[in-house]
Protein backbone atom coordinates (compact mmCIF):
# COMPACT_ATOMS: atom_id res chain seq x y z
CA UNK A 1 0.00 0.00 0.00
CA UNK A 2 1.43 3.28 -0.72
CA UNK A 3 1.49 6.46 2.02
CA UNK A 4 1.26 10.19 1.00
CA UNK A 5 0.31 13.09 2.66
CA UNK A 6 -1.97 14.45 0.34
CA UNK A 7 -3.89 12.24 -2.19
CA UNK A 8 -4.74 14.14 -5.26
CA UNK A 9 -7.92 12.88 -7.36
CA UNK A 10 -7.26 14.27 -10.52
CA UNK A 11 -3.55 15.21 -12.52
CA UNK A 12 -4.72 18.15 -14.64
CA UNK A 13 -3.60 21.54 -14.05
CA UNK A 14 -5.25 22.26 -10.70
CA UNK A 15 -4.11 19.26 -9.51
CA UNK A 16 -0.60 19.75 -10.42
CA UNK A 17 -0.37 22.72 -9.39
CA UNK A 18 -1.63 21.58 -5.71
CA UNK A 19 1.53 19.72 -5.70
CA UNK A 20 4.04 22.47 -5.86
CA UNK A 21 1.91 24.88 -2.93
CA UNK A 22 2.25 21.56 -1.00
CA UNK A 23 5.89 20.62 -1.86
CA UNK A 24 6.36 24.52 -0.48
CA UNK A 25 4.81 22.98 2.92
CA UNK A 26 7.16 20.18 3.05
CA UNK A 27 4.28 18.05 2.04
CA UNK A 28 4.06 14.94 -0.24
CA UNK A 29 1.94 14.09 -3.31
CA UNK A 30 0.33 11.05 -4.76
CA UNK A 31 -2.37 11.62 -7.75
CA UNK A 32 -4.65 9.24 -9.48
CA UNK A 33 -6.29 9.64 -12.57
CA UNK A 34 -7.86 7.80 -14.82
CA UNK A 35 -6.60 9.28 -18.38
CA UNK A 36 -3.07 7.73 -19.33
CA UNK A 37 -1.14 10.68 -18.57
CA UNK A 38 -1.29 13.82 -16.70
CA UNK A 39 -2.91 16.99 -18.04
CA UNK A 40 -6.65 16.62 -17.53
CA UNK A 41 -8.87 18.38 -20.27
CA UNK A 42 -6.01 20.22 -21.14
CA UNK A 43 -4.16 16.94 -22.79
CA UNK A 44 -6.94 14.53 -23.49
CA UNK A 45 -9.32 17.35 -25.45
CA UNK A 46 -7.00 20.41 -26.38
CA UNK A 47 -3.46 20.18 -26.36
CA UNK A 48 -2.84 22.61 -29.00
CA UNK A 49 -5.33 24.93 -27.79
CA UNK A 50 -4.33 28.33 -26.60
CA UNK A 51 -5.14 29.55 -23.42
CA UNK A 52 -4.54 33.33 -22.26
CA UNK A 53 -5.79 34.05 -18.76
CA UNK A 54 -2.78 32.39 -17.45
CA UNK A 55 -1.08 35.39 -15.42
CA UNK A 56 2.66 36.21 -16.93
CA UNK A 57 1.94 34.19 -20.38
CA UNK A 58 0.09 36.28 -23.04
CA UNK A 59 -1.36 32.91 -24.55
CA UNK A 60 0.37 29.70 -23.69
CA UNK A 61 -1.01 26.00 -25.54
CA UNK A 62 -2.90 23.75 -23.30
CA UNK A 63 -0.29 20.93 -23.76
CA UNK A 64 2.40 23.54 -22.87
CA UNK A 65 1.03 24.70 -19.61
CA UNK A 66 1.28 20.85 -18.83
CA UNK A 67 4.64 20.58 -19.82
CA UNK A 68 5.34 23.97 -17.63
CA UNK A 69 3.62 22.91 -14.69
CA UNK A 70 5.17 19.15 -14.45
CA UNK A 71 8.20 20.76 -14.56
CA UNK A 72 7.85 23.31 -11.87
CA UNK A 73 6.70 20.16 -9.70
CA UNK A 74 9.65 17.39 -10.38
CA UNK A 75 11.77 19.17 -7.54
CA UNK A 76 8.91 17.47 -5.45
CA UNK A 77 9.03 14.38 -6.92
CA UNK A 78 5.11 13.48 -6.83
CA UNK A 79 4.29 9.92 -7.75
CA UNK A 80 1.36 9.01 -10.29
CA UNK A 81 -1.27 6.21 -10.89
CA UNK A 82 -2.72 6.37 -14.46
CA UNK A 83 -5.43 4.99 -16.10
CA UNK A 84 -7.10 4.00 -12.93
CA UNK A 85 -10.69 5.60 -11.46
CA UNK A 86 -10.84 6.22 -8.01
CA UNK A 87 -12.95 3.81 -6.99
CA UNK A 88 -14.52 3.74 -2.60
CA UNK A 89 -12.50 5.88 0.42
CA UNK A 90 -12.68 4.56 4.24
CA UNK A 91 -11.87 6.44 6.87
CA UNK A 92 -9.22 4.85 8.98
CA UNK A 93 -9.05 5.01 13.08
CA UNK A 94 -6.26 7.28 13.34
CA UNK A 95 -8.22 9.82 10.52
CA UNK A 96 -6.97 9.03 7.64
CA UNK A 97 -8.11 7.26 4.32
CA UNK A 98 -7.70 4.59 2.26
CA UNK A 99 -8.60 4.93 -0.85
CA UNK A 100 -8.82 1.86 -3.70
CA UNK A 101 -8.56 1.96 -7.43
CA UNK A 102 -11.03 0.33 -9.54
CA UNK A 103 -7.68 -1.99 -10.31
CA UNK A 104 -7.62 -2.71 -6.58
CA UNK A 105 -4.73 -0.25 -6.20
CA UNK A 106 -4.91 1.24 -2.33
CA UNK A 107 -3.45 4.63 -1.36
CA UNK A 108 -3.06 5.58 2.25
CA UNK A 109 -3.16 9.58 2.98
CA UNK A 110 -3.89 11.71 5.70
CA UNK A 111 -5.72 14.49 3.61
CA UNK A 112 -7.63 13.61 0.22
CA UNK A 113 -8.31 16.30 -2.63
CA UNK A 114 -10.60 16.10 -5.17
CA UNK A 115 -9.50 18.04 -8.15
CA UNK A 116 -11.26 16.05 -10.69
CA UNK A 117 -12.18 18.65 -13.15
CA UNK A 118 -15.97 17.81 -14.44
CA UNK A 119 -15.32 14.36 -13.11
CA UNK A 120 -15.85 11.50 -15.48
CA UNK A 121 -16.43 13.28 -18.79
CA UNK A 122 -17.64 12.53 -22.47
CA UNK A 123 -19.02 15.01 -25.34
CA UNK A 124 -22.00 15.87 -26.02
CA UNK A 125 -23.36 14.43 -29.34
CA UNK A 126 -26.00 16.07 -31.08
CA UNK A 127 -28.85 13.97 -32.43
CA UNK A 128 -28.14 13.23 -35.41
CA UNK A 129 -28.95 9.52 -37.17
CA UNK A 130 -25.96 7.50 -37.63
CA UNK A 131 -23.41 9.79 -36.90
CA UNK A 132 -21.84 7.21 -34.74
CA UNK A 133 -20.68 5.22 -38.30
CA UNK A 134 -18.63 8.11 -38.73
CA UNK A 135 -16.98 9.15 -36.04
CA UNK A 136 -13.27 8.83 -36.45
CA UNK A 137 -13.72 8.82 -40.51
CA UNK A 138 -14.55 12.41 -40.37
CA UNK A 139 -16.75 13.19 -36.89
CA UNK A 140 -14.63 14.96 -34.17
CA UNK A 141 -16.02 16.00 -30.93
CA UNK A 142 -12.99 17.59 -30.23
CA UNK A 143 -9.40 18.86 -32.00
CA UNK A 144 -6.35 17.43 -30.91
CA UNK A 145 -4.74 18.17 -33.25
CA UNK A 146 -4.71 20.92 -35.51
CA UNK A 147 -2.44 19.87 -38.67
CA UNK A 148 -5.40 16.77 -38.71
CA UNK A 149 -7.56 19.61 -40.54
CA UNK A 150 -4.87 21.21 -42.60
CA UNK A 151 -6.14 21.83 -46.61
CA UNK A 152 -9.25 20.34 -45.36
CA UNK A 153 -13.28 21.77 -45.61
CA UNK A 154 -14.35 21.19 -41.77
CA UNK A 155 -17.64 21.96 -40.27
CA UNK A 156 -18.15 22.66 -37.01
CA UNK A 157 -21.37 23.43 -35.19
CA UNK A 158 -21.45 25.20 -31.63
CA UNK A 159 -22.08 28.43 -30.12
CA UNK A 160 -19.96 28.30 -27.09
CA UNK A 161 -16.38 29.54 -26.56
CA UNK A 162 -14.23 26.10 -28.43
CA UNK A 163 -16.92 26.47 -31.14
CA UNK A 164 -15.33 29.78 -31.28
CA UNK A 165 -12.14 29.14 -30.68
CA UNK A 166 -11.42 26.44 -33.11
CA UNK A 167 -13.19 28.39 -36.10
CA UNK A 168 -10.25 31.38 -35.27
CA UNK A 169 -7.27 28.75 -34.67
CA UNK A 170 -8.33 26.80 -37.57
CA UNK A 171 -9.07 29.39 -40.51
CA UNK A 172 -5.17 29.88 -41.13
CA UNK A 173 -5.22 25.91 -41.24
CA UNK A 174 -8.22 24.69 -43.06
CA UNK A 175 -9.06 24.96 -46.73
CA UNK A 176 -12.48 25.97 -45.36
CA UNK A 177 -14.78 26.29 -42.43
CA UNK A 178 -18.16 26.54 -42.19
CA UNK A 179 -19.50 27.84 -38.56
CA UNK A 180 -23.19 27.12 -37.84
CA UNK A 181 -25.09 27.53 -34.51
CA UNK A 182 -28.48 27.28 -34.00
CA UNK A 183 -28.85 30.63 -32.50
CA UNK A 184 -28.48 34.41 -33.86
CA UNK A 185 -26.44 34.76 -30.40
CA UNK A 186 -23.43 33.12 -29.15
CA UNK A 187 -21.96 32.20 -25.39
CA UNK A 188 -18.71 32.75 -25.73
CA UNK A 189 -16.20 35.49 -25.14
CA UNK A 190 -17.21 38.78 -26.99
CA UNK A 191 -13.63 39.41 -28.02
CA UNK A 192 -14.25 35.68 -29.96
CA UNK A 193 -17.68 36.62 -31.47
CA UNK A 194 -16.01 39.99 -32.82
CA UNK A 195 -12.83 37.93 -34.39
CA UNK A 196 -15.09 35.25 -35.92
CA UNK A 197 -17.82 38.34 -37.31
CA UNK A 198 -14.81 39.50 -38.78
CA UNK A 199 -13.27 36.38 -40.39
CA UNK A 200 -16.55 35.64 -41.90
CA UNK A 201 -17.43 39.77 -42.93
CA UNK A 202 -14.02 39.57 -44.70
CA UNK A 203 -15.09 35.58 -46.78
CA UNK A 204 -12.24 34.23 -44.75
CA UNK A 205 -15.29 31.66 -43.56
CA UNK A 206 -18.97 31.03 -43.87
CA UNK A 207 -21.26 32.24 -40.61
CA UNK A 208 -24.49 30.08 -40.85
CA UNK A 209 -26.55 30.97 -37.84
CA UNK A 210 -30.54 29.60 -36.97
CA UNK A 211 -28.92 26.48 -38.64
CA UNK A 212 -28.52 22.92 -36.92
CA UNK A 213 -26.87 19.78 -38.61
CA UNK A 214 -29.44 16.76 -39.48
CA UNK A 215 -27.90 14.19 -41.41
CA UNK A 216 -24.63 13.11 -42.43
CA UNK A 217 -23.32 10.46 -45.12
CA UNK A 218 -20.40 9.44 -47.17
CA UNK A 219 -18.84 6.05 -48.60
CA UNK A 220 -16.86 4.83 -45.98
CA UNK A 221 -15.57 8.54 -44.72
CA UNK A 222 -17.73 11.16 -44.22
CA UNK A 223 -18.17 13.45 -47.29
CA UNK A 224 -21.52 15.60 -46.08
CA UNK A 225 -23.69 16.97 -43.92
CA UNK A 226 -27.20 18.32 -44.21
CA UNK A 227 -28.16 21.55 -42.57
CA UNK A 228 -31.55 23.02 -41.62
CA UNK A 229 -31.98 26.63 -41.60
CA UNK A 230 -34.70 28.20 -40.20
CA UNK A 231 -35.19 30.29 -43.48
CA UNK A 232 -33.36 28.33 -46.36
CA UNK A 233 -34.64 25.25 -45.64
CA UNK A 234 -31.89 22.40 -46.02
CA UNK A 235 -28.75 22.52 -47.16
CA UNK A 236 -25.93 20.41 -48.06
CA UNK A 237 -22.24 20.83 -47.21
CA UNK A 238 -19.55 18.93 -48.59
CA UNK A 239 -16.93 18.47 -46.18
CA UNK A 240 -14.12 16.40 -44.74
CA UNK A 241 -14.78 16.96 -41.14
CA UNK A 242 -17.77 17.50 -38.80
CA UNK A 243 -16.74 19.30 -35.68
CA UNK A 244 -19.99 19.02 -33.33
CA UNK A 245 -18.57 21.49 -30.39
CA UNK A 246 -21.33 21.27 -27.98
CA UNK A 247 -19.38 20.83 -24.49
CA UNK A 248 -19.26 17.97 -22.19
CA UNK A 249 -21.28 15.52 -20.35
CA UNK A 250 -19.88 15.62 -16.48
CA UNK A 251 -20.52 12.40 -14.40
CA UNK A 252 -18.68 12.42 -11.09
CA UNK A 253 -18.55 8.34 -11.09
CA UNK A 254 -17.97 7.03 -7.65
CA UNK A 255 -17.67 9.95 -5.88
CA UNK A 256 -21.13 10.65 -6.18
CA UNK A 257 -21.03 7.68 -3.76
CA UNK A 258 -19.14 8.99 -1.42
CA UNK A 259 -21.59 10.30 0.85
CA UNK A 260 -20.63 14.46 -0.19
CA UNK A 261 -23.13 17.06 -0.69
CA UNK A 262 -23.75 17.38 -3.99
CA UNK A 263 -25.29 19.97 -6.41
CA UNK A 264 -25.76 19.47 -9.99
CA UNK A 265 -22.66 17.12 -10.33
CA UNK A 266 -20.46 19.09 -8.71
CA UNK A 267 -19.28 18.88 -5.18
CA UNK A 268 -20.31 21.83 -2.37
CA UNK A 269 -17.06 23.24 -0.69
CA UNK A 270 -16.83 25.57 2.02
CA UNK A 271 -15.00 28.52 0.34
CA UNK A 272 -12.90 29.10 3.69
CA UNK A 273 -10.51 26.28 2.81
CA UNK A 274 -12.53 24.34 -0.11
CA UNK A 275 -13.60 21.81 2.06
CA UNK A 276 -16.22 19.17 1.64
CA UNK A 277 -18.83 18.36 4.61
CA UNK A 278 -16.61 15.30 4.66
CA UNK A 279 -13.80 16.89 7.18
CA UNK A 280 -10.45 15.83 5.89
CA UNK A 281 -11.46 15.34 2.06
CA UNK A 282 -11.43 18.83 0.13
CA UNK A 283 -12.66 19.67 -3.53
CA UNK A 284 -10.77 22.06 -6.16
CA UNK A 285 -11.05 23.45 -9.76
CA UNK A 286 -13.70 22.68 -11.72
CA UNK A 287 -15.76 19.54 -9.77
CA UNK A 288 -16.80 22.03 -6.96
CA UNK A 289 -19.00 24.67 -6.42
CA UNK A 290 -20.22 27.37 -4.12
CA UNK A 291 -21.45 31.11 -4.61
CA UNK A 292 -20.07 32.80 -7.17
CA UNK A 293 -17.70 29.88 -8.42
CA UNK A 294 -16.13 30.79 -11.94
CA UNK A 295 -14.56 27.42 -14.04
CA UNK A 296 -11.42 28.72 -14.23
CA UNK A 297 -8.06 27.47 -14.45
CA UNK A 298 -6.82 31.01 -12.51
CA UNK A 299 -9.72 30.16 -9.45
CA UNK A 300 -8.49 26.16 -9.28
CA UNK A 301 -4.87 27.42 -8.38
CA UNK A 302 -6.34 29.64 -5.90
CA UNK A 303 -7.87 26.90 -4.30
CA UNK A 304 -5.48 24.88 -4.13
CA UNK A 305 -3.39 27.47 -2.85
CA UNK A 306 -5.62 27.97 0.10
CA UNK A 307 -6.34 23.85 0.35
CA UNK A 308 -2.58 23.22 0.84
CA UNK A 309 -2.71 25.62 3.92
CA UNK A 310 -5.41 24.30 5.66
CA UNK A 311 -3.99 20.25 4.80
CA UNK A 312 -0.87 21.17 6.52
CA UNK A 313 -2.91 22.03 9.96
CA UNK A 314 -5.07 19.61 9.82
CA UNK A 315 -1.61 17.02 9.36
CA UNK A 316 0.36 18.65 11.74
CA UNK A 317 -2.14 20.28 14.22
CA UNK A 318 0.49 21.07 16.74
CA UNK A 319 3.48 23.10 14.22
CA UNK A 320 2.91 26.71 13.30
CA UNK A 321 2.50 27.35 9.90
CA UNK A 322 5.02 29.91 8.52
CA UNK A 323 4.13 31.38 5.16
CA UNK A 324 6.99 32.87 3.15
CA UNK A 325 7.31 34.39 -0.23
CA UNK A 326 9.23 32.39 -2.71
CA UNK A 327 10.62 35.39 -4.08
CA UNK A 328 12.47 35.35 -0.89
CA UNK A 329 13.03 31.76 0.23
CA UNK A 330 13.18 30.47 -3.38
CA UNK A 331 11.94 26.90 -4.01
CA UNK A 332 14.55 23.94 -2.93
CA UNK A 333 15.40 22.34 -5.96
CA UNK A 334 15.65 24.90 -8.14
CA UNK A 335 19.35 26.50 -6.49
Amino acid sequence: MMNTDILIIGAGPVGLFTVFEAGLLKLNCHLIDVLPKAGGQLTEIYPKKPIYDIPGYPSVLAGELVDNLLEQIAPFKPTFTFAERAESIERNEDGSFTLKSNKGTEINAKVIAIAGGLGCFEPRKPPIPNLENFEDRGVDYMVKDPEKFRDKKLLIAGGGDSALDWTIELAPIAKHITLIHRRESFRGALDSVEKVMALAKANKIDLITNAQAIEVGGNGHLEFVKIKHSEKGELNCEVDHFVPLFGLSPKLGPIAEWGLNIDKNAIEVDTFDYQTNVEGIYAIGDINTYPGKLKLILCGFHEATLMVQSAFKRIYPDQKLSFKYTTVTGVQGFE
